[in-house]
């Protein structure tokens, strides 16, 4: 008896030593995953925001403009952690309502998308259109276009949706505080095809954040095999 005892408790140990080890792989997952998806938004911020600016469609206080890349400081930081936000909510979003995105899964879908999305960007800044409104329906099918190439998720598209209207609400309060500004705002304080850059931008960060949490969902399921 004392002999099937100490084998009890052996066995508990054990399943309780593999779940500690499974929970703290999980989390530094998590964080690693969070710095990834950080140093990626803060390096498309910089990147996009210095097009913005030499096409003087976004415009900064002069005291600002001399920061690194033509660019506000508190940017790159800002997108860095919307970017690691969205990108670790979309595989916890499809988690909780139990459908595994399985869409184009591989990185050359999701550097595609990228490139789609910095290109996006490139339009709203570098394409001439006849009219504001012209320019705004062209973003929006592009955008679209977009979720439907490398998504066709409804979550994807809902969170798309949510994170468009958040993102332009607080560039409108950042706006009209005096913060910085838009030449020829047609949408109140902003530019009209703004939500279609936000939108584009979540479904891209989406995806990043999906192909990251693969590795995890890689490693978890072998948990119970090793119990």
């Amino acid at each position: 008896m004392a002999e099937e005892e100490r084998h009890r408790i052996t066995a508990v140990q054990i399943r309780h030593g593999l779940y500690l080890s499974a929970i703290t792989n999980q989390n530094m997952n998590l964080l690693i995953r969070g710095v990834v998806l950080f140093s990626i938004g803060v390096f498309l911020a910089l990147v996009l925001n210095l097009l913005q600016v030499q096409r003087n469609v976004t415009l900064f206080p002069p005291d600002v403009i001399a920061s690194i890349f033509s660019s506000a400081w508190w940017v790159p930081p800002c997108c860095g952690t919307a970017s690691a936000v969205i990108g670790l909510l979309y595989p916890c979003i499809d988690s909780h309502l139990g459908e595994r995105h399985k869409f184009k899964r591989e990185w050359s879908s999701v550097m595609r998308c990228v490139a789609v999305f910095v290109g996006i960007n490139h339009a709203s800044a570098k394409v001439d259109f006849a009219n504001n409104m012209q320019l705004s329906l062209t973003l929006a099918a592009l955008s679209i276009g977009l979720w439907w190439t490398f998504d066709r998720s409804r979550s994807g598209f809902g969170l798309g949706i949510g994170i468009a209207f958040l993102a332009t609400l607080v560039t409108q309060l950042l706006v009209y505080n005096g913060v910085y500004q838009y030449t020829s705002p047609d949408f109140l304080y902003v530019r009209s095809w703004l939500p279609c850059i936000f939108f584009a931008g979540g479904i891209t960060m989406g995806n990043i954040g999906r192909q990251l949490a693969m590795y995890e969902c890689k490693v978890i399921p072998e948990k119970p095999h090793q119990d």
